[in-house]
């Protein structure tokens, strides 16, 4: 979602700042935009579409200034214009928002009734007007900020410069994360550690309801009842480098790559290879009185929660619901007393899911959640926090993150069925090898890339896809399915494969690719049997499977993929190698922008 980044410096921030700003193209935006102050005055320069076009904006007309804050917006209220483009301006201020005001049509209304005059469609430049009457008033900035605030409603990380003020920002959050940096006479404001990454590791997350003075000495930070408090300061370890894509030509291509290493890093942290068991962090409650798990997530973590149900109920016999984030609170769902509510997020700052984890504390569930970041929002509400080590996942389409999220869900589905004694230590030592041996097989994925590559074209004039699984293979097609939509644009639909004959298989003519996901095994046979449906109408199969499965149902193929011989365990892991490259060289050979497809972000951080 939106990027934010200000600066309190000793020298210019323009550049600095549309740095930041290209640090966070990753959360997904449509237009961007800077404000400086200097001379008593607010230099303002935006540009609807790219950074690029704000880039050349300042080229032309440069924005001088020590002082400043810049955006990149993901269009919710008004169109991806220039002028609906942040930051938002009056005579007195300029104001950069990533969220949603949820009332801010009464607040309009209110404004225009008093004679104000708005310029853009946005929900934000009613805030800088609310903030601004205050100052007009002769209120001091800090005062008008603590007047508006409660007004508010919805979800927003604020910075706010004041053109009277030049050495002073004002920063708040409420559902949006917002971080202060510290650095040597200077003092930031940004939507993320990786956006303060060049300028300083010294950082500290604000708290829901903060808000801050931020100047050249520091940060003053009171919290949602305006008392002065402190917010401990970290070291973020997030390097400038880890946005650098490398010699690949995408951020999704180099973050496939690095699947192997990512989960091997992940799965260090959760098993002891000598002992042959898995090791959570420190938990504080009893795992064997929890008899039913309830999963939440969106997207993509979605899916890897799906794959979770499977192992849990397997493993563990232990009952577990899951839910969209989106859909969870709305159906006011009936939570057992005593469950544990486990939370699927790459960011840790989902809107539906930070608010579903809030609705399930207040209900009484224990909180578990499976995030890449673990100072975000998410983290630091949970009972049990389970971090993955993907690295920062710049791609919108999520690739390494998902393997992570799934290599911790084992894990923790083993550790459940261990201490629960649904198998024998021999039985954990067995599912903990094959965990050990998923990095290897996941490198033994990734060397079929050029044969993925070879057949792309294949599949990229087609309008409509199939995606085709059974059993844990099934959350997979779904998986499929979504990333070829995200970066390719073409429709595509995941199904369990024996539901085909059940609607779906209408659909099926020679013009529509079916891709099934078959490893060999207890489920193959049956899904030959709808394989042969498919090709009794017409249709074209691409099938991925290993060796076994390619020689006996391979032939007649539009076209095959082989996979390494693994256990069904790690299956879901290693399947999800070529279903990510099919969708990536399908997106290259249409030309998309593969890293920034159109309408995403990375970080969903409204509802």
């Amino acid at each position: 979602m939106c990027g934010i980044i200000g600066i309190v410096g000793n020298q210019p921030v323009a550049a600095r700042l549309v740095e930041g700003l290209r640090r966070m193209e990753y959360r997904g935006y449509d237009s961007a935009g800077i404000c400086t102050l200097h001379d008593g005055l607010l230099d303002r320069r935006r540009a609807e579409g790219k950074l690029a076009n704000l880039i050349r904006a300042l080229e032309r007309e440069p924005a001088p200034g020590e002082v400043g804050i810049a955006h990149t917006r993901w269009a919710t209220h008004g169109a991806p214009t220039a002028n609906n483009a942040h930051p938002h301006a009056t005579g007195e201020l300029a104001l950069v928002h990533n969220g949603i005001i949820e009332n801010f049509r009464p607040l309009r209304e209110e404004l225009l009734a008093r004679g104000r005059k708005l310029e853009s469609e946005t929900d934000t430049e009613i805030v800088a007007h609310l903030v601004s009457e205050q100052v007009e008033a002769g209120a001091s900035p800090q005062d008008a900020v603590k007047a508006v605030l409660p007004r508010l409603r919805g979800a927003f990380a604020l910075a706010i410069a004041f053109r009277e003020h030049p050495d002073m920002l004002i920063g708040a959050r409420l559902g949006s994360p917002l971080v202060v940096g510290y650095g040597d006479g200077e003092t930031y404001l940004g939507s993320d550690a990786l956006a303060l990454a060049p300028l300083t590791q010294r950082i500290a997350y604000l708290d829901e309801g903060d808000w801050v003075v931020v100047t050249r000495a520091g940060a003053t930070i009171f919290d949602k009842d305006n008392n002065p408090v402190e917010r401990e300061v970290t070291i973020s370890g997030a390097s400038a480098a880890a946005i650098e894509r490398g010699h690949y030509r995408h951020f999704m291509q180099k973050e496939i790559f690095e699947q192997p290493t990512v989960v091997a890093q992940t799965l260090r942290s959760y098993l002891r290879p000598v002992e042959q068991k898995v090791a959570l962090p420190q938990i504080d409650f009893d795992i064997s009185a929890i008899d039913r798990v309830t999963i939440v997530a969106c997207g993509t973590s979605y899916y890897a929660g799906m794959v979770a149900k499977y192992w849990f109920e397997r493993f563990a016999r232990v009952p577990v619901d899951i839910d969209y984030a989106s859909e969870f609170r709305y159906r006011d769902p009936v939570l057992p007393p005593g469950g544990l509510a486990l939370f699927i997020s790459q960011s840790g700052e989902t809107a539906d899911t930070l608010a579903a984890l809030r609705h399930c504390k207040a209900e009484g569930q224990t909180i578990a959640v499976v995030v890449n970041v673990p100072t975000s929002s998410m983290a630091r509400e949970a009972d049990l926090l389970l971090p993955t080590h993907a690295g920062p996942e710049i791609g919108v389409a999520s690739t390494k993150a998902f393997t992570c999220q799934l290599a911790v869900l084992a894990a923790l589905a083993t550790h459940f069925a261990a201490v629960k004694g649904r198998i024998t230590a021999a039985e954990e030592a067995e599912i903990v090898q094959h965990l050990l041996e998923a990095p290897a097989a996941l490198n033994a994925a990734l060397a079929h890339d050029d044969e993925i590559a070879a057949m792309a074209h294949l599949i990229a004039p087609a309008r409509d896809v199939l995606y085709l699984g059974r059993g844990p293979d099934f959350p997979l097609a779904l998986e499929g399915a979504l990333k070829l939509k995200e970066i390719s644009y073409i429709h595509a639909e995941g199904y369990a494969s024996g539901e085909m004959k059940h609607g779906p298989i209408a659909l099926i003519d020679e013009a529509v690719p079916v891709i099934v996901l078959a490893p060999s095994g207890a489920l193959f046979e049956k899904t030959v049997s709808n394989m042969q449906e498919v090709r009794a109408r017409g249709g074209k199969i691409v099938l991925i499977s290993d060796r076994d499965g390619l020689a006996e149902a391979g032939e007649g193929c539009l076209a095959t993929i082989e996979m390494p011989r693994v256990h069904p365990l790690i299956a879901p892991l290693v399947y999800a190698v070529p279903v990510q490259l099919l969708a990536y060289h399908v997106a290259v050979a249409k030309g998309t922008d593969v890293d920034q497809p159109r309408n995403l972000a990375k970080s969903v951080t409204v509802e």
